[in-house]
């Protein structure tokens, strides 16, 4: 199989994959906030969040695996790549002790003496919290097996086992209807007991398919110190990534309380649905430029890197653009009561959404190069700057949603920084990106956006109207990012997959 069917196949499966996940997780969270309330709902994410505030040791270590198992495949040494399992295994357990640690130590410090939390639910939350260190560890230790599947690039297993993962979240959510002890304990217990069997299925599918992944104890010195040298530099962008996240969390509950992180976490959860998107089609691709750099094409690399910024652009976009014009008319039928600031938040996250994951493959390719120091640095350090202006504008005075303006800000002046470091390191040329995506990109959003503006602004706020809206930007998206975003080539390639589809069909159709 080529390349591109393989990407395209792949993306195909995790799309499939992300549309299930997707309407699963959103009426998942419909039922969480029902179930558990706001104040609770919002105690979760906040007192979670801290856990998640450590968690950036894990991602630098999983960006490292990632990397150096799909670099031995692309070079085909087998016997290095038991190598570099082994060693990812000793790391992430390590990782996992190192957040143990942090979070009974100084997490547990702040959890008592800085968060916002009713007296009345402290034990709640003390419990919720310790649960969370747990669940934490478990997604640590299955890093691995995940970058395994991933780097061998069986997408169907990965979406296999992500529909059981939310299918389970789920049963348990509808197992709080059932339980007369205090719910926010059982759901964070439940959450636990969940990614332990998740665990369990990721290590039996690689142990049944992948011979570098049955772990025996072993220990190359060399090795660990260049993956962890490597995870290092990515240990800062990961702490840059995770401070602005759950800092703004805990600016909005030290500065407005619970309730304003309810309303936040709302955002995040109609960002996480988004974002898969661009996160299926970026990991369907990130092997293959992983890939091409280890085998030293780079001209197919550099192609991959434009494909992968525009098609994320475009498929976001034709996604947002309609939430963003009906973002109330949206969560009102989503969710039964709608927590206040949570229209602007969603919006403001969206726009955030799009230009971050435009910057994936720039990621990707700075660490298929092993030398990202510089990239981590200057990025990382740029992102750090997003907690203590937001902090400076709300006392200030500020509304909630000015942390969002402050972070949307700065993406976009961090997006300019990851495109200038990114082509010096690879001699990519600034010029083709910024025809072949920038300005394609553009002309879409030129072509879609006046007639579904102007129709938002002539129209009354109706639910028919609203879905009216919302289906003309969906056909003006697509329209636009046919004829303008994609090339003469893209657009044969695409015209024959749908020609094939539709033949497919025909033939079913007879045979019947």
């Amino acid at each position: 199989m080529s390349n591109n069917k393989r990407i395209a196949k792949n993306a195909l499966l995790l799309y499939v994959r992300m549309i299930f996940m997707m309407v699963v997780s959103l009426y998942t969270s419909r039922v969480v906030l029902k179930v558990l309330g706001v104040e609770d709902f919002g105690i979760y994410n906040v007192v979670g969040g801290v856990i998640t505030l450590f968690g950036f040791l894990n991602g630098a270590m999983a960006s490292s695996t990632q990397r150096y198992i799909t670099f031995e495949l692309g070079k085909g040494d087998a016997h290095q790549l038991l190598k570099v399992f082994q060693t990812s295994v000793n790391i992430h357990l390590l990782v996992a002790l190192c957040i143990l640690f942090l979070g009974e130590t100084v997490g547990l410090w702040f959890f008592y003496e800085k968060m916002m939390i009713p007296s009345s639910r402290l034990l709640s939350a003390f419990w919720v919290y310790q649960f969370s260190i747990f669940t934490m560890m478990i997604m640590i230790a299955s890093v691995p097996y995940n970058a395994v599947i991933i780097a061998h690039e069986r997408m169907s297993a990965f979406a296999y086992i992500s529909v059981l993962e939310v299918l389970l979240k789920l049963g348990m959510v509808y197992l709080l209807f059932f339980t007369r002890t205090d719910k926010l304990i059982i759901y964070a217990a439940l959450l636990f007991l969940m990614q332990l069997l998740v665990r369990v299925i990721y290590g039996y599918y690689c142990g049944r398919h992948f011979e570098e992944s049955h772990y025996k104890w072993g220990w190359d010195g060399r090795l660990f110190k260049e993956m962890l040298c490597f995870g290092g530099w990515n240990l800062w962008g990961g702490f840059a990534s995770v401070l602005f996240s759950q800092g703004l969390n805990i600016l909005l509950n030290l500065f407005f309380g619970p309730t304003v992180n309810a309303a936040r976490g709302i955002a995040v959860q109609v960002q996480g649905a988004v974002n898969q998107f661009s996160i299926n089609f970026q990991t369907a691709m990130n092997p293959q430029i992983t890939k091409s750099y280890a085998a030293g094409d780079y001209t197919y690399m550099y192609s991959l890197i434009f494909r992968s910024s525009k098609f994320t652009f475009l498929m976001l976009a034709i996604l947002s653009f309609p939430i963003l014009l009906e973002t109330e008319l949206v969560l009102n039928l989503w969710l039964e009561t709608v927590p206040s600031y949570t229209v602007v938040f969603v919006r403001l996250m969206l726009c955030i959404t799009i230009i971050d994951a435009m910057a994936g493959a720039f990621m990707v390719s700075a660490q298929a190069t092993g030398n990202i120091r510089v990239y981590q640095s200057v990025v990382g350090s740029i992102l750090l700057f997003i907690v203590p202006v937001s902090y400076f504008v709300l006392k200030l005075g500020g509304d909630p949603w000015s942390v969002f303006v402050v972070h949307l800000c700065i993406c976009i002046l961090a997006f300019v920084v990851r495109l200038f470091i990114i082509c010096f390191m690879i001699h990519l040329s600034i010029y083709d990106y910024f025809i072949q995506v920038l300005f394609r990109c553009f002309g879409v959003l030129c072509m879609a956006v006046p007639l579904p503006l102007f129709l938002l602004i002539l129209f009354p706020n109706t639910l028919m109207y609203g879905i009216i809206i919302c289906l003309v930007s969906i056909l003006m998206m697509v329209f636009s990012s046919y004829f303008i975003g994609l090339t003469v080539i893209e657009r044969e390639f695409v015209n024959g997959k749908i020609l094939s589809f539709l033949k497919i069909r025909k033939n079913d159709k007879y045979s019947r």
